[in-house]
C-alpha cells in the first residue's frame, strides 16, 4: 500500500499548489461567493504566517496589503485621463459639424474665439478665425444657400461619425454597445461575461463614445463612462494575483471603479460612491467604501488637472443662483416630480417594447442601417431648432443658468424697466419679451422631439448613456414651468400665494432652479435612484441650498414611477436580456417549499451523484460526458445516499487529466476515492486516485421543508451557485440559482424560460 500512498502523495503535493485553472469559472457561469471568500481568507492566513519568517516575506505581505490602494490609484488616474480626453474630443467634434477654426483646426469654437483679439462682448461667439462651412466653401454666411449648405454638411458629418462608430463596434468589440450598466450590475452580482471588460472593449468604447456623442444622437456619455472605468479596473486587477485569481476580490475592485466612473462623468466623487452603493454593487463591504472614495477622489483630481471645460470646475453645469426658494414653490417642484415619474414609466415601457421588437424581428439583423436611419432623422429634425442643434450638455447648461445682466440667450430676453437702478446680481422679475415666447415654443417642440427620439436611440448597437437625455427632458419641462411661475408671480403679485414673498420689483422666482429640479425628477423616474441622485445633482450644479426641492422631486418621481412598476431601466434591460440577476429589491412572498423547486422532480431520472470510494476513473469520466451539470454531490453509497460533499465538474476534469499526465499507475479502472484513507483493494488492482482535495466538505444544505422565501434570501445574501436539499442527512435533490430565478419568474406569471444563461 506504500506505493499507492506514495502515488497519491505525489498528486497531493501537486494539488497543494493548485494546478492551472483550478478555481476559475467558465464563461456565462455564476461564481461561488462563499468559496471565493474562504479562498481569500486562506491566502491571507498563509501570507500572515509566512511574514514572520524573513524580512523579504514581511515586505511581500506589506506589498500585498497595499496592492488594493495601488489598484485604486491607477484606476483613478486612467479613468480621469480618459474622461478628460473624451470631453475635449467631443467638444471639438461637435463644433466640427458647424465649422472649423482657421488658426488651429484642433480648436473648438469656444477655444478658437478665446484666442482671438477681435471678439466683441456682444458677439462673443463670432470671431474671424472661426468660419462656418458656408463661409469657408462659398464665402457666404447669411442667406438660403448658406443655410442649406450648412444644414447638408451638419447631416453628413453626423452620419459619418455614427457610421464609423457602429462599424467599429460591430467589427472589433460587440460588447462596447449600450450603456453597460445592466451588464456591470450582473457581473458584480457574480456572473462571468468574458471579454465584457476586456482591453478591446475599453479602446473601442472610448473612441466610439466620442463619435456617437459628437454625432448629435440623443444619448449621453455618463453611463458608458462607468463601463470604461470598470474596464480600467479589470485591466489593473489582472496585474495583481490577489485580484486576478479571485473573482470575489475582483468584484470589489469593479465596485470601486464604477464609483470612479460616475465621479468623472459628473464631477461628483461622493455621488459616485453612493451610486455604486445604491445602484450597481451587490456586495459592498466597508473596505470597498473607503477604496471607492479614494478611487473617486483620484479620478476627480485627475479630471480637474486636465480642466476640459476651461472653467476650473469639474463640471459643465455649475450654477450660482442669488435667491432662496420659498415654501409655496414646493407645489410646482412636486408637480415636476410627478412629471418625472410619468416620463420614466413611459420611457421604460416604450423602450423595452422597442428593444424586444429589435430582438425578435428582422430589425435586429440590420444594426448599421438602424443607426444610420436614426442618426439621419435626428440630424434632419434637430438642425432647424437651435435648442436641439447644439450638444445636449450645452442645452442643459443653458437651461440651468440664471438670467444675469450679461446673458445673451433668447431665454433671457425680458423687457427691461428703463429707470431700474439696482445691483447687477439681483435683477427683479420682469415681463417676458418676444425672445422668451419664441424660446418657449422651440423648447416645447424640442421636448416632444427628445421624448420620442430617446426611446428609439437607447439600446442601439452603439455606446449610449441615458443620464443626459433624461436630464434634458426634465430640464426643458422644468424651465418652461419656471418661466410660467415667474410670469404668474410678476403679473399677479397681489394673489395670496405670492403676496408674502413676491413684492413688485423683487427677484423671487429663478426659472433655472426649476430646470434643475425637473432634470433630477426625470433622471430619478428612469433609473429609480434617490440618495445618490440628489447628491450627484447638487455636486453637479453646486446648488447646496436647494437640497430640499431636489429631495422632494426625487422622492415624488420614485413614488409615481413605482406605482406603475418597480423596475428601473437597468433592471428592465437585465430581464430583457435574461441575465441571472437576483435583485435585492425584489420581494418573494409566495408560500412554496424547497421540495417544490428542487430537482429531480417526480417522474424525472434520479440525481447524478458520485460515491465516496466505489467508482472508477472511467465511471466518473462517463458521468461527466453524459451530463452537463456544473458539479456533483458525493454520497457514501448509492444505497445510503448520505451526503459527504460536493465536487465541481471543472475541477474533476482537470484533476483526472493532470493525474493521468503526472501520476504513474492511474488508468481507466483505477478507483477514485474522496475519503482520507484509501479503500481496501485486492492485491493486484491499479493505483487508486485520491481526490479529497477538490471536494467541498461543507456544501450549503437546506431541508426539504425550508420555505422558498428563506432559500431565496440565502441565495441572495450569500451569493450561492447551488444548494443541496436533504432530509435527516440523506440527499434528496439540488436547487441551483437558475431554478430559483425560474421559480420566481413562474410565480410572477412570466415565462420561466426567459432565464437563458446558466
Amino acid at each position: 500500500n506504500a506505493g499507492d500512498m506514495n502515488g497519491s502523495g505525489n498528486l497531493m503535493d501537486f494539488l497543494d499548489e493548485p494546478f492551472p485553472d483550478v478555481g476559475t469559472y467558465e464563461d456565462f457561469h455564476t461564481i461561488d461567493w462563499l468559496r471565493e471568500k474562504s479562498r481569500d481568507t486562506d491566502r491571507h492566513r498563509k501570507i500572515t504566517s509566512k511574514s514572520k519568517e524573513s524580512i523579504w516575506e514581511f515586505i511581500k505581505s506589506l506589498l500585498d496589503a497595499w496592492s488594493g490602494w495601488v489598484v485604486m490609484l491607477l484606476i483613478g488616474l486612467l479613468a480621469g485621463t480618459l474622461a478628460g480626453v473624451i470631453d475635449l474630443a467631443v467638444d471639438w467634434m461637435t463644433d466640427l459639424k458647424e465649422g472649423v477654426c482657421l488658426s488651429a483646426f484642433w480648436y473648438s469654437h469656444e477655444q478658437c474665439c478665446w484666442t482671438s483679439n477681435e471678439t466683441t462682448f456682444d458677439d462673443r461667439d463670432k470671431c474671424p478665425q472661426w468660419q462656418k462651412w458656408s463661409e469657408l466653401l462659398v464665402s457666404q454666411s447669411e442667406g438660403a444657400s448658406a443655410y442649406i449648405l450648412n444644414y447638408f454638411l451638419y447631416i453628413m458629418w453626423a452620419l459619418c461619425f455614427a457610421f464609423l462608430a457602429v462599424s467599429l463596434v460591430r467589427v472589433f468589440a460587440p460588447y462596447a454597445c449600450g450603456s453597460g450598466i445592466p451588464e456591470i450590475k450582473t457581473i458584480l452580482s457574480g456572473f462571468i461575461i468574458r471579454g465584457y471588460l476586456g482591453k478591446w472593449t475599453l479602446l473601442i468604447k472610448t473612441v466610439t463614445l466620442v463619435l456617437v456623442v459628437s454625432s448629435g444622437l440623443s444619448l449621453g456619455k455618463e453611463g458608458p463612462l462607468v463601463h470604461v472605468a470598470c474596464c480600467c479596473g479589470n485591466f489593473f486587477s489582472s496585474l495583481f494575483s490577489k485580484y486576478s485569481k479571485n473573482e470575489g476580490k475582483r468584484r470589489e475592485v469593479l465596485s470601486a471603479a464604477a464609483a470612479a466612473g460616475v465621479s468623472v462623468a459628473f464631477g461628483a466623487p461622493i455621488g459616485g460612491v453612493l451610486f455604486s452603493l445604491e445602484e450597481v454593487s451587490y456586495y459592498f463591504p466597508l473596505k470597498t467604501l473607503w477604496r471607492s472614495f479614494f478611487a473617486a477622489l483620484v479620478a476627480a483630481f485627475t479630471l480637474r488637472s486636465i480642466n476640459p471645460f476651461g472653467n476650473s470646475r469639474l463640471v459643465l453645469f455649475y450654477v450660482e443662483y442669488h435667491t432662496p426658494w420659498y415654501m409655496a414653490e414646493l407645489f410646482p417642484f412636486i408637480l415636476l416630480g410627478v412629471f418625472g415619474g410619468l416620463w420614466g414609466t413611459l420611457f421604460i415601457r416604450c423602450n423595452i417594447a422597442w428593444c424586444r421588437r429589435r430582438k425578435t424581428t428582422r430589425l435586429g439583423k440590420y444594426p448599421v442601417l438602424e443607426v444610420i436611419v436614426i442618426t439621419a432623422i435626428t440630424a434632419i429634425i434637430a438642425y432647424p431648432n437651435p435648442y436641439t442643434r447644439r450638444s445636449t450638455s450645452e442645452l442643459i447648461s443653458e437651461l440651468f443658468n440664471d438670467c444675469g445682466a450679461l446673458e445673451s440667450s433668447q431665454l433671457c430676453d425680458y423687457i427691461n424697466d428703463p429707470n431700474m437702478t439696482r445691483p447687477v446680481d439681483d435683477i427683479p422679475d420682469r415681463p417676458a419679451g418676444p425672445g422668451v415666447y419664441s424660446a418657449m415654443w422651440q423648447l416645447a417642440l424640442a421636448l416632444v422631439f427628445k421624448i420620442v427620439i430617446t426611446i428609439f436611440t437607447f439600446g442601439m448597437k452603439i455606446p449610449s448613456g441615458l443620464f443626459i437625455p433624461s436630464m434634458a427632458v426634465g430640464a426643458m419641462a422644468g424651465r418652461m414651468v419656471g418661466i410660467g411661475v415667474e410670469q404668474l408671480a410678476y403679473h399677479h403679485h397681489d394673489w395670496i400665494i405670492f403676496r408674502n414673498w413676491c413684492r413688485p420689483g423683487a427677484d423671487c422666482v429663478t426659472p433655472g432652479l426649476y430646470a434643475m429640479v425637473g432634470a433630477a425628477a426625470c433622471l430619478g423616474g428612469v433609473t429609480r435612484m434617490t440618495v445618490s441622485l440628489v447628491v450627484i445633482m447638487f455636486e453637479l450644479t453646486g446648488g447646496l441650498e436647494y437640497i430640499v426641492p431636489l429631495m422632494a422631486a426625487a422622492v415624488t418621481s420614485k413614488w409615481v414611477a413605482d406605482a406603475f412598476g418597480k423596475e428601473g431601466i437597468y433592471e428592465a434591460h437585465i430581464h430583457l436580456n435574461g441575465y441571472p440577476f437576483l435583485d435585492v429589491k425584489d420581494e418573494f412572498t409566495h408560500r412554496t417549499l424547497a421540495t417544490d423547486v428542487m430537482r429531480p422532480r417526480r417522474g424525472e431520472a434520479p440525481l447524478s451523484v458520485l460515491t465516496q470510494d466505489s467508482m472508477t476513473v472511467e465511471d466518473v469520466e462517463t458521468l461527466i460526458k453524459e451530463t452537463d451539470y456544473n458539479g456533483f454531490p458525493v454520497v457514501v453509497s448509492k444505497d445510503s445516499e448520505r451526503l459527504i460533499g460536493f465536487a465541481q465538474r471543472r475541477e474533476l476534469i482537470l484533476a483526472i487529466k493532470n493525474a493521468r499526465q503526472r501520476q504513474d499507475g492511474v488508468v481507466s479502472n483505477s478507483i477514485v476515492y474522496f475519503t482520507e484513507d484509501p479503500p481496501e483493494l485486492p492485491p493486484n488492482s491499479p493505483h487508486p486516485l485520491k481526490l479529497r482535495r477538490i471536494l467541498n466538505l461543507s456544501p450549503f444544505t437546506v431541508t426539504d421543508h425550508t420555505p422558498m422565501e428563506t432559500v431565496v434570501d440565502i441565495f441572495r445574501k450569500l451569493g450561492l451557485r447551488q444548494c443541496l436539499v436533504t432530509r435527516s442527512g440523506r440527499l434528496l435533490g439540488i436547487i441551483t440559482k437558475k431554478d430559483v430565478l425560474r421559480h420566481m419568474a413562474q410565480m410572477a406569471n412570466q415565462d420561466p424560460e426567459s432565464i437563458m444563461f446558466n
